[in-house]
């Protein structure tokens, strides 16, 4: 491939894939910084205590840092197309369903499947960029 050609490949790969990687991740960043926006309502509204409140915040990290490698392995068998789309649409439910999680339990449950789901998205996101944009 000439080196012109690949140039346009990827300026046309930057031009359609970047803007919608970046808006996805900013959403990615919004879902997981928003529970601290809303602690002081959600607590006043569910009778969540600080200490539950806490290990909800703290494990959706755990989750998410612990499942990163698995979820990337996956991804790669499964493909970073059907993989991004999965896991961006799970984690937007599983978000949607912070709004009845209304017991201590139902809120613990839902932080750790967040977390679960959005292991996956960081990884596949790099992993798709190292395979539209070839190495400098």
């Amino acid at each position: 491939m000439s080196t012109a050609l690949l140039d346009a490949v990827v300026k046309k790969n930057r031009v359609r894939l970047i803007p919608f990687m970046l808006a996805l991740y900013v959403l990615a960043f919004l879902d997981r910084s928003n529970i601290g926006f809303a602690k002081q309502t959600y607590q006043i509204d569910t009778g969540l205590s600080n200490e539950a409140y806490a290990l909800g915040a703290g494990i959706f990290f755990v989750v998410y840092a612990f499942l990163g490698v698995p979820a990337n392995l996956l991804m790669r068998k499964l493909g970073a197309r059907t993989w991004i789309g999965t896991t961006t649409l799970l984690w937007g439910f599983l978000s949607a369903a912070m709004a009845w999680a209304d017991t201590e339990a139902k809120f613990l449950i839902v932080r750790t499947l967040l977390g679960a789901a959005e292991a996956g998205f960081f990884p596949g996101m790099i992993y798709l960029t190292s395979q539209w944009f070839p190495a400098a």
